[in-house]
């Protein structure tokens, strides 16, 4: 069961701290290979339970994000830099 899920009585009373949003963090990504997984096993009807969690997280995240003061600092601190990210779509930038 999804950490973000909480009896609707204790809605609102939990702190949310960094751990929390890691375990969030962790959580999306066991679920994006789950997904992953069952997709390349052609059964796309198992991945929707994990799709609804996976966008209840994301929500979850986002909604903490847009209440979080400007001021904070990133959750994250490695960025990855433009020498290190895969090109998209397989074409590399040009400037």
């Amino acid at each position: 069961m999804s950490i973000v899920f909480v009896p609707k009585k204790l809605r609102g009373k939990a702190k949310i701290n960094q751990e929390t949003i890691q375990r969030l963090l962790d959580e999306n990504d066991q679920l994006i290979r789950c997904i992953t997984e069952y997709m390349q096993k052609g059964r796309a009807v198992e991945c929707v339970q994990y799709q609804q969690i996976l966008h209840r997280n994301i929500v979850y995240l986002a909604t903490i994000a847009d209440a979080s003061p400007d001021d904070t600092p990133p959750i994250t601190s490695c960025s990855p830099s433009k020498a290190s990210t895969p090109a998209l779509n397989g074409h590399e930038e040009t400037r």
